[in-house]
C-alpha cells in the first residue's frame, strides 16, 4: 500500500456501541467486566480490580467481547469546557484481558473499534487517535447536547484523515511509540508495587500490630532481631482509641502532632496575583495523580498572590489532603506550593513524619469522612479534623518505618519524574512520526 492520506473509516473493520447490562443475573445472561472512559488510565497501569461487573444478555455481549488489538473509544460524557473532551481511547492488550477473570466489553458511553489488520497495525491506528486527542482536533467532532458532550463518530470516520504508510512502516512507528509507553507503564506498575509494600508494612506494624501479637503468642515476629526488639510484647487499654494499643505507645490528636493549615484562592480579578513561578494547587491537581506525589500544578501565582494566602508557601514534604468535592485525595508535595480552600495541609515537622501520616490518613479515611458535614457537598473542616485520634509510636519505631518508607518513596518520585520526561518525548514524537517527518529522518540514518 502506498503512503497516502485516507479517512479513518478505511481502517475500521468493525465498530459497535458498548453496553451496561444489569446488576443482577438475567436470563440467558453472561457476567462481564466493563471498561469505562474513567477506567482507561487504571487499566493501562494494570489495575483492573475496580472495573464494574455486570450481567448482559449473551447474544448482546458476545458481539462486544473485546479482543487483543481492539480500541475502546469514549464517545459520550466528556466536556471540552472541563479540559477533558470525549475522544479518549484505550488499546486493549493481551495482558489486560488475561488480568481480568471474565469477558470484557466497553461501557455504553464507549464504542468498540476493531481495525482491519490487513490495512493497518492496530497500535498505529490507536496512536493516530491519540494524536487526534492530544492535538485538540477531537473538538471538531464533539457536539454538546443536554449538558453531555457527544463524539460524532460517523462524521469523524469520514473527516479524520490518517497517513497510511506500508504496514512495515506502521509497525516500526508503533514499535517506537510503544517502547516509550511500555516503559511508562512499567514505571507505573513498579510504583504501585512500591506503594503497596509501604502500605502493607504500615498496616502490619501500626494497625494490626503484628510484631506485638507475634511476641505475645511466642511465635515468629517476622523481623530482624534488632527491629523486633523495638516492639513491646503486650498491649494496654486506650480510652480514646478502638481496642488496645501496644504498651508504651500513646494516643494523641492529629492536630497536636502536625501543623494543620488551609488555603484560599487569590482574587482572580487581580492580574498581579497570577502567572508567576509559585505552584498553586487545587484538588483537581491531585485527582489525576497515579501516585500520592505532587510534582507540578496546572496554575501558578506570583509572590503577591502567595502573600494573599494566610498559609503562604508550604515547604516540600507537606502532606496535602483534599477536604471537599471529594474528601480524601492525598499527596506529598515535592515542590514548594500554595493551596486553595479545598485542602487540609499538614506540615509534618513535629513528632510524626509525613509518610506515617499519609498512611494513617488512608487507613482512617472512613473516620475522616464521617466527621465531615455540609449540605451542598461534604467537607471536613480543620476544626473537625484536628481532634481525630492518632496512635503515636515511640521515635525509634517511627524511625525504623521511615528507614523503609522513605527510600521506597524516593524511588517512586524518580520513576514519576522519568515518566514525565518519557511522556514529553512521546508527545513530541507522536505527530512527527505519524506525519512521516521523523520516520524519514530515522530512515536516513
Amino acid at each position: 500500500m502506498s503512503d497516502s492520506l485516507v479517512p479513518f473509516r478505511e481502517l475500521v473493520q468493525y465498530a459497535l456501541g458498548g453496553g451496561w447490562g444489569a446488576e443482577a443475573p438475567i436470563d440467558q445472561g453472561v457476567e462481564v467486566a466493563i471498561i469505562r472512559g474513567t477506567d482507561f488510565q487504571r487499566v493501562r497501569d494494570g489495575d483492573v480490580g475496580a472495573l464494574p461487573v455486570r450481567w448482559e444478555t449473551r447474544k448482546r455481549a458476545e458481539r462486544r467481547f473485546l479482543r487483543e488489538g481492539d480500541i475502546v473509544l469514549e464517545v459520550s460524557g466528556g466536556s471540552s469546557s472541563s479540559g477533558q473532551p470525549t475522544g479518549r481511547s484505550l488499546l486493549v492488550t493481551g495482558r489486560t484481558l488475561r488480568e481480568v477473570d471474565r469477558p470484557v466489553i466497553p461501557a455504553s458511553f464507549c464504542r468498540l473499534v476493531r481495525v482491519d489488520s490487513a490495512v493497518t497495525e492496530p497500535r498505529y491506528a490507536y496512536y493516530a487517535l491519540q494524536d487526534m486527542y492530544q492535538s485538540g482536533r477531537v473538538r471538531e467532532y464533539e457536539h454538546q447536547s443536554t449538558g453531555i458532550s457527544n463524539f460524532q463518530f460517523e462524521y469523524f470516520l469520514d473527516a479524520e484523515l490518517v497517513r497510511l504508510p506500508p504496514l512495515h512502516e506502521q509497525r516500526r512507528i508503533a514499535d517506537i511509540l510503544s517502547a516509550l509507553d511500555d516503559k511508562i507503564e512499567l514505571n507505573r506498575r513498579m510504583n504501585h508495587t512500591l506503594e503497596s509494600i509501604a502500605r502493607a508494612i504500615f498496616k502490619s506494624w501500626f494497625v494490626d500490630f503484628d510484631p506485638v501479637r507475634g511476641k505475645m503468642e511466642g511465635g515468629e515476629v517476622g523481623l530482624p532481631p534488632d527491629l523486633a526488639a523495638l516492639f513491646p510484647k503486650s498491649f494496654e487499654p486506650s480510652p480514646t482509641a478502638a481496642g488496645r494499643i501496644p504498651r508504651g505507645w500513646k494516643v494523641s490528636e492529629i492536630g497536636r502532632e502536625v501543623r494543620i493549615v488551609g488555603g484560599s484562592t487569590p482574587s482572580t480579578t487581580c492580574p498581579a496575583y497570577w502567572g508567576g513561578d509559585i505552584h498553586f494547587a487545587t484538588p483537581k491537581d491531585l485527582a489525576a495523580l497515579a501516585s500520592p506525589v505532587l510534582l507540578n500544578t496546572a496554575r501558578r501565582i506570583t509572590e503577591d498572590g502567595a502573600a494573599a494566602i494566610s498559609s503562604g508557601v508550604l515547604p516540600p514534604g507537606t502532606l496535602l489532603m483534599s477536604s471537599r468535592a471529594p474528601i480524601g485525595y492525598l499527596a506529598i508535595a515535592e515542590i514548594p506550593v500554595c493551596v486553595n480552600q479545598g485542602f487540609i495541609a499538614m506540615d509534618c515537622d513535629g513528632s510524626l513524619p509525613n509518610h506515617y501520616v499519609l498512611h494513617w490518613a488512608r487507613d482512617n479515611m472512613d473516620s475522616i469522612v464521617g466527621n465531615a458535614n455540609g449540605t451542598t457537598f461534604l467537607e471536613i473542616s480543620k476544626r473537625n479534623f484536628r481532634p481525630l485520634p492518632i496512635v503515636v509510636p515511640p521515635r525509634q519505631v517511627l524511625d525504623a518505618f521511615i528507614d523503609v518508607a522513605a527510600p521506597l518513596h524516593r524511588r517512586v518520585v524518580r520513576a514519576l519524574k522519568e515518566n514525565e520526561s518519557l511522556s514529553a518525548i512521546r508527545d513530541q514524537a507522536l505527530p512527527r512520526l505519524l506525519e512521516g517527518s521523523m520516520e524519514r529522518g530515522l530512515g536516513a540514518e
